[in-house]
């Protein structure tokens, strides 16, 4: 199952997310849950959410990877939805 995971930073929790980038980066990569993932930008170009594709079996699994998320843990999310997402290019 597809799951598109959208977060949105707090505001001015950019630090937040600059210090646990490396630990996120290596979240992502420990596994075969993750299709597509990257930072959401701000009208100046600074990162202010995360939008992840994620490949796992139902929602449990997916509110399971996001708890074990170092962004998530450092308490830097305002918001995170996810939804089932169909690829149709790509």
């Amino acid at each position: 199952m597809l799951i598109a995971l959208i977060a949105r930073d707090k505001p001015g929790a950019l630090h937040i997310r600059q210090e646990n980038r490396p630990a996120h980066v290596d979240y992502l990569k420990s596994g075969d849950a993750v299709q597509q993932a990257g930072p959401l930008l701000d009208d100046a170009g600074e990162m202010c959410g995360s939008l992840v594709i994620l490949d796992l079996p139902d929602m449990d699994a997916a509110r399971a990877w996001v708890d074990g998320d170092p962004y998530g843990k450092a308490g830097l999310f305002d918001s995170v939805e996810l939804i089932p997402w169909n690829r149709v290019i790509g």
